[in-house]
């Protein structure tokens, strides 16, 4: 029995050991056979999956990083130039009467002031989108911004009106530059926060003016206005200090082929928003035509370029004629008051022996502009909501049609007080109005040539800031209803046009290219 256990044993291991040996075997065989069929599956599995390294874009970054602290400090430096801006232009209602006492000018002569410096912002406005698109944002904002502050500084020092008018174009010209901001500051907010912030940024607008104002009511009856003029510098000087802080656009640097410098940028912006980088490494092809003027008027873009142009025309028309009324309506007493007092039951006409040069404003004038200013930010809510809610074009639509019927509205027999709330509601319209503008204008055109689509917009812009003037300060004089009447039918064309536009931006990733 022994030895039959023995032998099965034996014989088990040998079986074992064979299926052993046979089982290698048939892997080898298997093996052989992949070798051999390996360039043939290669060839029937053309579409096999191959893994490329993974890449993404700015605007991919932007969105991937989101809003945080980089973003506040933007928003505030970045704003602050819209205070520098603001003072300058509203600068110009303040001064007027004081400078036509200073050297008997007439009306034509007093909105020639204004005149010169849009025409310095109408030149330099496409000049400064070109250079933006060529050689960054950020160099023209600092230029403009540090050009625009010596030349008003000068115009402090002026010996008469020649000089005066001159010096006035050069800060034209230097903030023109500094309106490329709205770009820089576009570029870098994420396509959900906007609609939010950039109609939050006039509030630093009206806080401009709002200094202006109180410069001219407090620093002008004692010691001038050349003084208020001087001191009416020092926001653009501190603005100089505080822009080291803001980098270059990085959708500029990646059109412009400075990859390096983006990516530096964006992980500067992530670092600071205690955010992440989206996986893989920034690719974007380079921009050959940046700065061409061509694409804005290409099949794609022209009719927007073209309805674009007037919109800008009657946004600035329709602001600066509302701000240069205001002052003249105040000044001379123009206004159909059933209230009125002895103050301004007072009508400043031209005598037969010459002219009534010497119309100071009044404290209850200023009272009256520091109101209307709070037009610039009291309707932010609403213009939020309209943006959110109807989108870009729509918004246009609405705000010129209730401008228009409030600028004949003032024509109607009120109250001092009936008559502040309604410069107050006009401020309000042409303000929103502005922004959407602003907005769509910087949404609408790809990185390539956005700044100078911008440049062009505001150029035209300041055609209507050029004409405002001769209307509000001139004609006013002899017609209320007819200085008012242009603005109105502009708005009701403008409506027109803004409801033709070809495209809603809302909603929409910043183009890079066309």
């Amino acid at each position: 029995m022994g030895s039959v256990g023995r032998l099965r044993r034996s014989s088990m291991k040998t079986q074992l050991v064979s299926a052993i040996q046979l089982e290698e075997v048939e892997m080898e065989v298997n093996n052989h056979h992949q070798e051999v069929n390996s360039p043939y599956q290669e060839v029937n599995n053309p579409h096999q999956e191959v893994k490329e390294p993974q890449t993404y874009s700015v605007e991919e970054a932007v969105e991937t990083i989101g809003f945080g602290r980089f973003h506040v400090l933007l928003f505030i430096i970045m704003g602050s130039a819209s205070i520098a801006e603001a003072m300058e232009i509203m600068l110009l209602a303040v001064v007027s009467p004081e400078i036509r006492c200073e050297w008997h000018l007439d009306d034509w002569e007093v909105a020639l002031v204004s005149t010169m410096v849009f025409a310095g912002f109408m030149v330099c406005g496409v000049l400064s989108g070109y250079v933006a698109d060529r050689y960054g944002r950020w160099k023209v904002v600092f230029g403009g911004s540090l050009w625009a502050a010596y030349f008003s500084l000068l115009t402090s020092f002026s010996p008469s009106y020649g000089w005066f008018i001159f010096l006035r174009l050069m800060v034209g010209c230097g903030v023109a530059g500094c309106s490329q901001g709205f770009v820089l500051k576009t570029e870098f907010i994420p396509a959900s926060y906007r609609s939010y912030l950039l109609p939050l940024a006039s509030i630093f607008w009206m806080v401009g003016s709002m200094l202006i104002i109180l410069l001219g009511m407090t620093v002008v009856p004692t010691l001038g206005w050349r003084w208020m003029i001087r001191l009416s510098v020092i926001p653009s000087v501190i603005l100089l200090l505080l822009f080291q802080l803001i980098p270059e656009s990085a959708r500029y640097n990646v059109s412009a082929g400075n990859v390096q410098a983006a990516v530096e940028t964006l992980q500067r912006i992530a670092r600071m928003n205690r955010a992440s980088m989206p996986p893989g490494r920034l690719m974007e092809p380079v921009v050959k035509d940046r700065g061409s003027w061509r694409l804005l008027v290409s099949p794609a873009f022209r009719s927007t370029s073209l309805l674009l142009w007037y919109s800008w025309f009657v946004a600035s028309f329709s602001y600066y004629g509302s701000v240069l009324s205001s002052s003249e309506l105040l000044e001379k007493n123009l206004l159909c008051v059933t209230d009125a007092d002895a103050e301004h039951q007072q009508k400043h006409s031209h005598p037969e022996d010459g002219l009534c040069y010497c119309i100071p404003f009044g404290f209850s004038d200023y009272q009256t502009l520091l109101i209307s200013c709070l037009g610039e930010v009291a309707l932010i809510p609403l213009n939020i909501c309209l943006l959110n809610v109807f989108g870009r074009k729509l918004s246009m639509v609405l705000l010129e049609l209730m401008a228009a019927l409030f600028f004949m509205l003032v024509n109607v027999c009120s109250t001092m007080f009936g008559f502040t709330i309604l410069l107050f509601l006009i401020r309000s319209l042409v303000s929103m109005n502005f922004n959407v503008v602003y907005i769509y204008t910087a949404e609408v055109y790809p990185t390539a040539v956005r700044s100078l689509g911008m440049g062009f917009c505001t150029s035209f812009s300041r055609i209507g800031g050029m004409i405002a003037p001769f209307i509000a300060q001139v004609l006013m004089s002899h017609s209320v209803i007819l200085a008012l009447l242009p603005f109105s039918v502009a708005c009701v064309l403008c409506a027109v046009g803004a409801f033709l536009l070809p495209i809603e931006t809302k909603g929409r990733a910043l183009l890079q290219s066309s």
